[in-house]
């Protein structure tokens, strides 16, 4: 929580404000009363649950969310028979949608036991009309539906909804706003995510975001670096920038910035230790970006440049506007102008009217561009986009094959690269308790690999020099070091 709201001076009896936040921050206020009457009838306070589906985006708005709930006096759990429960949707797979549905029976059950339970849905799934309109014919007992672009407004969305019987729908097809200063309850208190941008103008043809997230929209970098300063403030030490397509910052901003002058204010920063970002599209990933990362001391070396597929014919089907040549040009001068970087990828494998040429033109940019780690997906039919209509569907069991051959491939080379760190000291961030094993703790180094290392609860948010002692593949197991061993 940035800045504290002091509830004692808004007049909940007066009309609501008409600018932001400071209506959200009325209907907090509201919201807060009923919370008064709910532990007068039932001797506790309500609990709430926020449920994130999604990416690293749904990720930080559950937070805000969450952080939401908890100013007006809900006490947070992850239990869902709470008093109120949020799934903050994805869309990007239609078993994602199917997810939904089947949680939603689960929590009919709860909701039949607590008539005044909440139940509300929000996110990507929420903006396409045909779930809205499933959810109002075959999920009547939903409380409450919102989309992406105006989750802001939630504090209102609630009490208007605490205050009715009735289904609250309100779903925006697009917006230009974005309202800063509302409540956010951070999952770690080390790092943090950081929106700079809303949206995505890219439309590559087998994804949905674009139709559900909107047009791209910046951030004031003026509010970017003031987050950022309020976080280190309170202890935050790494910080992940997030956006579709963070690529395209600030070419919508009256005073137009690119990201990496954005980057170049932000290192500026006294206090934070690392900078992380994503996601990079490769059509316009600029070689000042790549100076600016090469000639810092605080963005990490692990750059996510998705590929999607080496054809450049099904490149250009995917609507990705770069080639294979383009992209390996520029994979090269990454790796040129930054040695140590760790590149990962996604791949898709099974594109509409892939053969196996085009599968193999894939493999070649593996085999060159030798990925850190690749998310390997097969394709999958998203109702909505240009590519679920199109024609020479790949035979199940060609993509299955192709993928096998995929991975085994992105794992030998992953394991390969891996390994030659093996017996170097490098710089972790602890971030938590191992999960199999409390007597280590889990961090990151600075290209995004995973180390585990004997240790205790205390050292978690810290950074700290360990040996990498033993290469599992995909992991290392770490060894502590003395400080004066440090200048190893």
């Amino acid at each position: 929580m940035y800045n504290k709201i002091n509830f004692e001076k808004i007049l909940i009896n007066s009309n609501p404000p008409t600018e932001e936040p400071d209506r959200q921050y009325y209907f907090m206020a509201k919201c807060r009363e009923r919370i008064k009457d709910f532990e007068q009838k039932n001797s506790r306070l309500p609990k709430a649950c926020v449920v994130n589906m999604g990416c690293q985006m749904n990720a930080r708005d559950s937070e805000k969310l969450a952080g939401i709930l908890k100013e007006i006096g809900y006490l947070m759990t992850e239990e869902e028979q709470a008093d109120v429960v949020i799934y903050n949707t994805c869309t990007v797979r239609e078993n994602a949608n199917l997810k939904v549905y089947g949680r939603l029976g689960y929590l009919n059950g709860f909701k039949k036991k607590n008539p005044d339970m909440k139940i509300a849905l929000c996110g990507c799934m929420m903006q396409e009309p045909e779930v809205v309109e499933k959810i109002k014919k075959s999920y009547r007992f939903v409380d409450l539906i919102f989309g992406t672009h105006n989750i802001y407004k939630f504090p209102e969305l609630l009490y208007t909804s605490l205050q009715s019987e009735r289904m609250v729908i309100d779903i925006w097809k697009d917006t230009d706003k974005i309202v800063e200063d509302l409540p956010c309850d951070r999952k770690y208190s080390f790092k943090s995510g950081v929106n700079i941008m809303f949206g995505c103008n890219n439309f590559c043809s087998y994804c949905i975001v674009p139709y559900v997230r909107g047009r791209e929209r910046s951030r004031n970098p003026e509010d970017i670096l003031a987050e950022i300063r309020r976080l280190v403030a309170d202890g935050v030490v790494e910080i992940m920038l997030l956006g579709q397509n963070v690529n395209s910052y600030g070419k919508n901003l009256e005073q137009p910035m690119s990201f990496a002058e954005l980057l170049r204010n932000i290192e500026q920063i006294e206090g934070l230790e690392r900078i992380r970002f994503m996601t990079s599209h490769p059509k316009d990933l600029s070689d000042e970006l790549i100076q600016v990362i090469k000639h810092s001391s605080k963005i990490c070396r692990h750059l996510h440049l998705p590929l999607q597929s080496g054809s450049s014919r099904i490149l250009k089907q995917m609507n990705r506007r770069y080639d294979k040549e383009q992209y390996l040009a520029l994979a090269d001068r990454i790796r040129r102008e930054i040695p140590d970087i760790a590149i990962t990828t996604d791949i898709i494998v099974g594109f509409p009217g892939e053969t196996e040429e085009d599968f193999l033109e894939t493999m070649d940019v593996v085999q060159k561009v030798r990925y850190e780690s690749a998310f390997t997906f097969i394709y999958s039919k998203r109702t909505g986009t240009p590519a679920a209509v199109m024609e020479d569907q790949v035979p199940e069991d060609v993509v299955k094959n192709r993928f096998d051959r995929l991975l085994k491939e992105v794992q030998s080379i992953a394991a390969e690269k891996a390994a030659k760190l093996e017996g170097s000291v490098q710089e972790i961030l602890v971030e938590e308790i191992n999960a199999q094993d409390a007597s280590l703790v889990t961090g990151r180094l600075s290209n995004n690999s995973v180390v585990h290392v004997k240790g205790n609860p205390a050292m978690i948010g810290t950074l700290k020099k360990v040996r990498l002692a033993q290469c599992k593949g995909f992991y290392y197991i770490g060894e502590d070091i003395k400080e004066e061993d440090n200048e190893e």
